[in-house]
C-alpha cells in the first residue's frame, strides 16, 4: 500500500479514508501508538462537530465544552462506558493500548486514565484504518450520548 495508491481504505471491502492516504500497515499491524496518534485526532474532529451542533457558538464556548471530552480522564470514562458492547478483537486492540508505553505522561492526567485514553484513541484508530467507520462513529456517538445523559436503565 502506498500513500497515494488505489487503495484508501484500511480493510479490503471497508469504508474509504477521509482522505487518500493508506496506512502503511493494515491496521491489525499497525502499532498501538501510531492507531491512537490517529485516534486522538478522529476524536477530536468528533468532539468539535458535536459541540458545533449545540446552540452556543461562541468560541470560548465551544472550547470549554470541547475540553469537557478530549481530556485523558474523560475518554477514560467514555471508554468504561462502552466496554461492555466491544467485540473481542476490540478488547485486544484496547488492551494492547492501554499497556503500550509512551514515555510520558501529561501533566493534567494520572497515568491510570492516560492509558485508558490511550486505549480508548487506539481503537478509534483501529477501526478507522480497518474501513469500520460505521462502527466507529457508534462507538463515539454512543458513548458520547451516555457521558451527557448518564446510561440509561
Amino acid at each position: 500500500m502506498t500513500g497515494t495508491g488505489d487503495m484508501n481504505s484500511g480493510g479490503l471491502s471497508g469504508a474509504p479514508l477521509w482522505f487518500p492516504y493508506a496506512s502503511s500497515k493494515p491496521a491489525r499491524l499497525l502499532p498501538p501508538l501510531a492507531l491512537a496518534y490517529i485516534g486522538d485526532a478522529i476524536f477530536e474532529v468528533a468532539v468539535r462537530q458535536y459541540v458545533i451542533s449545540r446552540p452556543n457558538l461562541r468560541p470560548h464556548h465551544l472550547h470549554v465544552q470541547s475540553t469537557k471530552f478530549v481530556s485523558a480522564k474523560a475518554q477514560a470514562t467514555l471508554l468504561s462506558l462502552i466496554e461492555s458492547e466491544l467485540t473481542e478483537a476490540e478488547h485486544d486492540v484496547v488492551r494492547q493500548g492501554r499497556n503500550a508505553k509512551s514515555g510520558s505522561v501529561p501533566k493534567n492526567a494520572n497515568v491510570i486514565d492516560y492509558r485508558h485514553a490511550t486505549a480508548f484513541e487506539a481503537l478509534i484508530g483501529y477501526l478507522y484504518y480497518g474501513g469500520e467507520q460505521d462502527r466507529m462513529i457508534y462507538l463515539i456517538t454512543h458513548g458520547l450520548d451516555l457521558m451527557v445523559s448518564g446510561p440509561k436503565s
